[in-house]
């Protein structure tokens, strides 16, 4: 929902999963740890050359140009695409289905999430000069590092739904209940802002000379095996395992749907149940697509950090790898929305009976007769065209 939540410049020693400072990571090294024996006095590793990498200029000059319009597209699009999804569930006076409740979540924490994308613009535009003060510093990199946690969690609570309902149909009627569903949410968006508290603690705005930047919007962790402690709640409960969970509860899914079908006369959950799970099934596959890239390179920086791999090449690969695997993970919260209109059939008819509620009878009737014939011979005919 980062360098490692992102670098000369939003500083952060990819240990946010954040998009923080610029490449030249030999630089940063030298100043962090500059900063910490000044700061934290707990300096432990010799920084390389300050100057032995900086051969990759030209794609952190590209970097600054086109990144800052692409992500200002985003928010713009991700805004209204997810507060449109919010209004089709939450407009019209009728309760949430389970499925609804998980759904609504989801388009809420990608909500909150492209709030923080027009700070990151604005940094990386000034080549991460941090102008927004250290208060903003923490609030916009914790919130964002709390939707990292809360999406995939809920892409997981998701997939478990899902599984209930067609693999094991008979006991979900009496466990799936709404107000469990609410409870399951809630705490996962506690969970979101717990794991996200180190980023509240240890954020702050700091002058790096070094790299002629006074306002570095920087991440001053404690030393010791906290690179270890990162990896393992990034990568490994912040992906690997609800990763596993996904692929379990959907592989299931898959083959539940492919003994029913075989099966003449069986129906896979009812219609409305076949519908949400071909949005569901979609929804998990874009998820996956957008964020798989953004860990595999937090991973290759914890290696980096611990010395597994060395050398400018690595340096370069994976300080850019993580910039541009962040906005590719960002397009994510762009896409949710468009894939509720284009996959989900049902979505679709509640777009439409919100229509019919919000608008005046007397203007749907008398002014615009041909436009009400339009709509619904539209929305009948392009679901009829879908299996």
């Amino acid at each position: 929902m980062f360098s490692t939540w992102k670098r000369s410049m939003f500083l952060s020693f990819h240990e946010d999963p954040v998009p923080t400072t610029a490449s030249f990571r030999s630089r940063w090294m030298a100043s962090r740890s500059l900063l910490e024996s000044l700061l934290l006095n707990r300096s432990q590793l010799s920084a390389p050359n300050a100057t032995s990498c900086d051969g990759a200029r030209e794609a952190w000059a590209l970097l600054y140009g086109a990144l800052p319009p692409f992500i200002v597209i985003i928010c713009v699009c991700s805004l209204l695409g997810n507060l449109f999804v919010l209004s089709v569930f939450l407009l019209p006076r009728r309760r949430l289905s389970v499925a609804e409740i998980y759904l609504a979540n989801l388009a809420a924490s990608d909500l909150v999430f492209v709030l923080g994308l027009p700070f990151w613009a604005e940094n990386i535009a000034h080549q991460f000069r941090w102008p927004f003060g250290g208060p903003l510093c923490r609030l916009v990199n914790g919130v964002i590092k709390a939707n990292l946690f809360i999406s995939i969690f809920l892409v997981v609570a998701i997939s478990w739904d899902r599984y209930r309902v067609l693999v094991h149909p008979m006991a979900s009627r009496w466990r799936r209940q709404r107000r469990r569903a609410k409870v399951t949410c809630l705490l996962i968006w506690a969970l979101g802002g717990l794991l996200s508290v180190p980023t509240f603690l240890f954020r702050s705005v700091q002058a790096v000379p070094e790299l002629n930047n006074s306002h570095a919007c920087v991440l001053l962790p404690p030393g010791g095996a906290w690179p270890w402690a990162r990896m393992v709640e990034l990568n490994v409960l912040g992906f690997l395992l609800p990763l596993a969970a996904i692929v379990f509860f959907n592989a299931h899914i898959l083959a539940s749907l492919r003994g029913r079908a075989e099966v003449p006369g069986t129906r896979c959950g009812g219609p409305a149940g076949g519908k949400s799970t071909a949005l569901i099934l979609t929804l998990v596959a874009a998820f996956l697509v957008c964020w798989t890239p953004y860990h595999f390179f937090a991973f290759l920086e914890f290696l980096y950090q611990v010395r597994a791999v060395r050398g400018c090449f690595w340096e370069d690969f994976i300080d850019l790898g993580l910039q541009y695997a962040n906005f590719f993970a960002f397009t994510n919260s762009c896409l949710n929305p468009v894939i509720y209109v284009f996959v989900g059939r049902l979505f679709r008819t509640k777009v439409w009976e919100l229509y019919q509620q919000c608008t005046p009878r007397s203007l749907s009737l008398g002014s615009l007769p041909h436009r009400t014939d339009v709509l619904p011979h539209f929305w009948q005919k392009k679901n009829s065209r879908e299996p």
